[in-house]
């Protein structure tokens, strides 16, 4: 399993001979694009970076598949970690909360399901991600009204088993979703389905928050008082609205009410 690590500097113009760098912090993320790429972009990396930066800190990215990153950090890895469902028992401290996943279903537009709650999905063959009946509420005591349920850590795959109509919807965070069908449209033919069939998503819960946890509890403190002015002055809200505007097309105005 590769693992990536990408370093993001806090200015951009070179410090002169001297004058001392910022410290630079390793923070454990979750491998999840569009929220945290393998360059050290994305949504949530973003906002982290962001913040972070305001702190007078650099930070660097060790990217690993999403859960197993906390375990990395509980067992010492990394000066903090980040997408950590809030209140979730883990090592250091834990902030406020920085982000918001919005968790619902994606199906295909010429299915002719009206999907307006979680009920609607009874009878239906549904894939989800890896862990989704613990995280998502009510899913666990709905599972058994569908006509068929698996889990899996990979995304491209359930985006796939869509796009051939071996399941009728995904459950996920819809900009999840939506940057797995982009890059099958970018494939094409070599993906080996037709990734033009147009899709949808609907928020069928209620968003997610997630928090960071940090080793120094002062480091935290400042990350929480960082990212309420960068929250106060509206910079929070233009990095999540410019990545969800690359999808609208598959979310409308259905993903935290974007």
């Amino acid at each position: 399993m590769k693992f990536f690590t990408v370093t993001l500097t806090a200015a951009a113009l070179a410090l002169p001979i001297g004058t001392a760098h910022a410290e630079t912090l390793k923070i454990m993320a979750a491998d999840l694009p569009p929220m945290v790429n393998s360059d050290g972009t994305g949504r949530e990396a973003e906002v982290v970076s962001s913040v972070m930066q305001h702190c007078g800190y650099d930070v660097s990215f060790e990217l690993q598949p999403f859960t197993r990153h906390w375990a990395s950090f509980d067992n010492g890895e990394g000066d903090a970690v980040m997408t950590v469902p809030t209140g979730m028992p883990m090592a250091g401290t834990q902030s406020k909360t920085y982000v918001s996943y919005q968790n619902g279903v994606s199906f295909l537009a010429d299915s002719g399901h009206d999907i307006g709650s979680l009920s609607d999905l009874s009878g239906m063959k549904i894939a989800a991600f890896e862990g989704a009946s613990g995280i998502l509420p009510g899913l666990s005591d709905t599972v058994d009204s569908f006509a068929s349920y698996r889990e899996m850590a990979d995304q491209e795959t359930q985006s796939k088993l869509l796009l051939g109509k071996r399941v009728d919807g995904i459950l996920g965070d819809g900009m999840l979703f939506a940057a797995y069908m982009t890059n099958l449209r970018i494939a094409g033919a070599a993906s080996g389905v037709d990734a033009n069939q147009p899709v949808q998503f609907r928020a069928i819960f209620e968003p997610s928050t997630y928090a960071m946890n940090f080793r120094d509890p002062e480091i935290a403190a400042k990350f929480d008082r960082c990212f309420s002015e960068l929250e106060a002055d509206g910079t929070i809200a233009k990095i999540n609205t410019k990545w969800v505007d690359k999808y609208r097309d598959t979310l409308a105005d259905d993903y935290l009410s974007m």
